[in-house]
Formats: structure tokens, sequence, C-alpha cells
């Protein structure tokens, strides 16, 4: 099943960190409710991974999003 990943990009760390990880079956996608809750998701991981850029030494906004379900 295809899956989404928000990973930092910070050139001075030679390892990137998933802030966000997802997967995601396309049925899912024929979902109005699903897909506005899946582009809000991204959105707060986006936020997270631009702070922890920026930032190293600060924590998330929130603990990085982990979906309960998973077909």
């Amino acid at each position: 099943m295809p899956q989404i990943l928000v990973m930092t990009d910070v050139p001075e760390k030679p390892e990137s960190e998933v802030v966000y990880r997802e997967r995601v079956a396309l049925s899912d996608l024929q979902s109005d409710h699903f897909s506005a809750q899946l582009v809000e998701r991204m959105g707060w991981a986006m936020l997270d991974a631009d702070e922890r850029e920026h930032r190293p030494q600060a924590g998330p906004a929130h603990q990085p999003y982990e979906p309960a379900h998973q077909p």
C-alpha cells in the first residue's frame, strides 16, 4: 500500500527525521472527508518539519500523527 512521508531536510544533518508517515489506499481518497482530513494532517506535519529544520533543538508543536487504523 502506498504511503506518505513528511521528512525534515537539514543540510547540516546527514539523516532526515520522519515527522509523519501514513499508508493510504486509493479507495480512501474517494471520500471528500478523508481527503480533507489527510490534507490537514499533512499540513500539521509540514509545520512540525519546518519548525524542526529551523530550530533543531526545539520539540514538535504536537506529537506526530500515527493513524490508529491501518488496513
